[in-house]
């Protein structure tokens, strides 16, 4: 990985040279032992001066070199939207400046007000709408139980995300490490943190794929994952029922 990215580093610099600000690797990636090649992305936020269709001229060869390598596309933004636009993207930059290193010129983040009045209402979107995907691919390939369980597996490291974002906002303050993550999720939110653990098992080959029945296992998690989404639901109730008693 450290090979491939410094690779990117260099097509970057020669690509955009003085436009260039700032490469940061954020999310499992930036974190020695946290990062799997096999099931997670390789999170790159590439940030530029200015961005116009000359600088995406510019990047396109990059970009297509970086998508032959089966990573997903940089987060390209520029210098003022680094600074504007924290309440959008509450997510990524709660990760970012959780996890990141600077590959290449200054770090952006560091210092950066990060907003987190949309913080909830993204993560409950989130949880939501990837929740709806799983239930549509899961539809797709029910009846093969190879990709089902595929599909399971490669699940995993999104929810565990979203799962330790959805702690943060319980004001629980949990690590990076999916296996904490579950633990918490069943302490603090009241989930049953079984199937994800067995999940996570297969993919760090402590059990053997066959050991898990990925049918019974899809509906093991589909109803955890609406537990968590009630959980991340529930906070906005306070609100909602203070506002219309204000009516």
């Amino acid at each position: 990985m450290e090979k491939l990215l410094n690779q990117l580093v260099e097509r970057l610099s020669q690509a955009h040279g003085t436009d260039l600000v700032s490469v940061l690797l954020y999310g499992s990636a930036a974190e020695a032992g946290q990062h799997d090649e096999s099931f997670s992305d390789i999170n790159v936020l590439c940030v530029l001066r200015e961005i116009s269709t000359r600088q995406l001229a510019q990047a396109q060869p990059v970009f297509e070199w970086w998508s032959h390598h089966q990573a997903p596309a940089p987060l390209l933004l520029s210098e003022h939207e680094v600074l504007n636009s924290t309440d959008c993207f509450a997510i990524e930059f709660h990760d970012m400046h959780r996890r990141r290193r600077v590959l290449f010129g200054r770090d952006v983040i560091e210092g950066l007000v990060i907003d987190g009045s949309f913080y909830r209402v993204q993560v409950e979107y989130e949880l939501r709408t990837k929740l709806l995907r799983l239930r549509q691919k899961a539809a797709t390939v029910l009846s093969n139980q190879t990709l089902l369980r595929r599909l399971l597996l490669d699940s995993v490291s999104t929810f565990s995300v979203l799962t330790r974002h959805a702690l943060q906002l319980h004001a629980t303050d949990a690590p990076p490490e999916r296996r904490i993550v579950w633990k918490l999720a069943g302490e603090r939110l009241g989930i049953d943190p079984a199937p994800f653990l067995a999940l996570i098992d297969v993919r760090e080959k402590k059990l053997k794929p066959g050991q898990i029945r990925p049918d019974v296992m899809l509906g093991q998690v589909l109803e955890q994952i609406g537990k968590i989404i009630e959980a991340v639901d529930w906070l906005a109730k306070p609100v909602a029922a203070s506002a219309k008693g204000d009516e």
